[in-house]
């Protein structure tokens, strides 16, 4: 499945667009290789920076969830920390002193914080 044509479910609703999360192929292989199938992402007040991304090996779909797919695998946001973070890239990156799943080209970011795990929005 491209990442053009991944779909995107909302409680009952399905649609299909760009404004959501990109899954990277990084991610994808991170999770099958840990046996996971899905990683929920989660924005939060915090963070030097003003908000925080979240991420945790949790499979439970809520009401309110928004799923994208890629290859078998789910990355799960409610719909408030979407807004957030639609149109970001969803990756796993590995260095000498740490591996993570991070976001990376979040187009509501203004800054970050250099580790990437905050940012502050962009006011229009």
């Amino acid at each position: 499945m491209s990442l053009l044509s991944r779909t995107i479910r909302s409680g009952c609703r399905l649609a299909r667009g760009l404004s959501s999360l990109v899954i990277d192929k990084s991610a994808v292989e991170q999770l099958k290789r840990i046996e996971e199938d899905s990683l929920r992402i989660t924005v939060d007040g915090g963070g030097c920076s003003g908000f925080q991304y979240k991420f945790e090996l949790d499979g439970t779909i809520r009401e309110d969830d928004i799923v994208t797919e890629r290859d078998g695998v789910k990355i799960i946001t409610d719909s408030i920390s979407l807004d957030f973070i639609k149109g970001s890239t969803v990756e796993f990156h590995e260095e000498l002193i740490r591996s993570s799943f991070r976001i990376v080209g979040n187009p509501q970011a203004d800054q970050g914080c250099s580790c990437g795990v905050s940012f502050s929005i962009k006011i229009d």
